[in-house]
């Protein structure tokens, strides 16, 4: 694998990584490769991955480019403060792309680390499976995410509730810096006491400006120089959260587990770990076992991506004014317009699912109405906007969905047809602008449950590699009659999914 590391992060001061270098494993085996990301990276995709490649991506062998760390971080975890830092993973460096990206390459279940807090540092099969088939499916959904590059059996048992074969992920990011990092770089400018540190107290924000400086350069080259960049960082992060949050509304997506430390300052969804999809809509939707009080339920998403923002906006408080008066008014204000923020890109969002291309103002009724309608009615949120997305729906609804026949949603659908009549687009571009934005096809959670099971208990990696192909472009019209759309039985229902680290 010819990757071309460099190691720009390393640049900043030494608590925020430690150099550590993977523990080996035993057999590693290639059991799933993104020959799709591969390509992307500039890497030979269509090679054979024998020994070598498992070996380098397993740890077991280091890339002459390869420096490899932990990096450190802190986190808000169900609203409770906490150090923490990769406990089991390995930034092996960042690759340089032959069309100028600079990409993290991460390895998830690596070995014990500084950070790994008594744990064994590893990963089991089916949460590194999980991760990549969601995390594939958000990219075919044209969702800003990590990705999977690959996962490696390691040949070894790791003890969790019961013994799991072990396996390491290959992740591919824009970067792994957290809100949660630049809570770890606030701690710094405090002096709190962090293990393994003695790093003086900086009151004047000498960690969080290093960090804020690298993350512009990084990733916001445009506010370089700029005499109000760390405010324009904050306004940036938050556009982009706002549409990242808003995205997966879009498509059902419950990420479970909204720690700050999970909250990437790239905007990418990260750390997919008791995640799943609304089937039948319900904006309460839990399915995390940990999240037992619903702070991250389906409808939730949107507020509690303001309260991570506003710890962000608390870590910059002494590089926003000398003042710290001045500096928490700028903050409180900011933070204040993410509801609006968010609200605009979550009405744009579903607009597109309605196949509306312009602004009426009352169309956020006409959204409500018809989520309203389908939380009374328990209606798949999925195939509803799918069976939505054509002509057939919008002259005769019935024919596409038997459910559509019912009173109350008539007068709803003579509502949203009448509204796509005063757009200037025809009925037929409405349907193509839909069909771009529902999926025929999500990782319903049965199916990715039943992905892990064959691998896990039967070395089975084809339902795997299917669900992979498919969710590779999960809006296409040849998913339409696929049976992936099928609603699972009662006996295939998932009412709750588990972190599995």
């Amino acid at each position: 694998m010819d990757w071309n590391f460099d190691d720009s992060y390393t640049r900043l001061p030494e608590p925020f990584f430690t150099r550590v270098r993977p523990t080996p494993v035993k057999a590693p085996v290639i059991v799933v490769l993104n020959r799709r990301l591969a390509e992307a990276l500039g890497l030979d995709a269509q090679a054979p991955m024998g020994p070598e490649a498992a070996g380098m991506l397993a740890g077991n062998r280091r890339h002459p480019s390869s420096r490899p760390i932990a990096q450190a971080y802190a986190g808000h975890q169900f609203g409770h403060f906490t150090l923490l830092g990769d406990g089991r993973a390995h930034l092996l460096g960042e690759h340089l792309t032959p069309d100028g990206q600079r990409l993290d390459v991460q390895l998830k279940g690596s070995g014990v680390t500084p950070y790994s807090r008594r744990g064994d540092g590893r990963a089991a099969l089916g949460p590194m499976l999980r991760e990549c088939l969601v995390a594939e499916a958000m990219h075919g959904f044209g969702i800003p995410t990590t990705r999977g590059l690959a996962v490696v059996a390691t040949g070894e048992t790791v003890f969790r509730e019961t013994p799991l074969p072990g396996a390491i992920l290959t992740r591919v990011a824009s970067s792994h810096i957290r809100v949660g990092t630049f809570e770890f770089a606030a701690a710094l400018d405090a002096g709190v006491d962090i293990p393994g540190h003695s790093a003086p107290r900086a009151a004047d924000g000498t960690y969080t400006r290093a960090l804020a400086d690298y993350t512009v350069w990084r990733h916001y080259p445009a506010l370089i120089g700029e005499p109000t960049r760390y405010a324009d960082l904050l306004r940036t992060v938050m556009e982009r959260q706002a549409a990242l949050v808003a995205a997966w509304m879009r498509v059902g997506f419950v990420h479970g587990v909204m720690n700050t430390d999970n909250m990437t300052v790239s905007g990418e969804t990260i750390d997919f770990g008791p995640c799943a999809f609304v089937e039948q809509y319900d904006p309460a939707t839990v399915f995390s076992s940990i999240d037992v009080q619903g702070r991250y339920a389906f409808g939730n998403q949107g507020r509690m991506a303001q309260w991570n923002l506003a710890r962000f906006a608390e870590t910059l408080l002494p590089l926003l004014d000398a003042d710290p008066k001045a500096a928490l008014a700028i903050a409180e204000q900011m933070i204040g317009e993410f509801p609006a923020l968010f609200e605009r890109h979550f009405q744009t969002a579903m607009r597109s699912k309605l196949g509306l291309g312009n602004e009426e103002p009352d169309d956020p009724a006409l959204i409500a109405s018809l989520l309203d309608w389908m939380h009374r009615s328990r209606a798949d949120y999925t195939n509803t906007f799918r069976d939505l997305s054509s002509r057939v729906a919008m002259e005769d609804p019935q024919r596409a969905n038997p459910g559509f026949g019912r009173p109350d949603f008539m007068a709803w659908h003579a509502r949203w047809t009448a509204r796509l009549a005063r757009q200037p687009a025809h009925f037929e571009e409405a349907a193509l602008r839909m069909r771009g934005a529902n999926p025929a096809v999500i990782p319903r959670n049965h199916r990715v449950e039943e992905a892990i099971s064959a691998a896990v208990e039967a070395g089975d990696l084809t339902p795997t590699q299917r669900l992979l192909d498919i969710l590779a472009d999960p809006c296409s019209e040849t998913l339409d009659g696929s049976d992936y759309r099928q609603l699972p039985t009662r006996d295939q229902q998932v009412h709750e999914t588990f972190c599995g680290t």
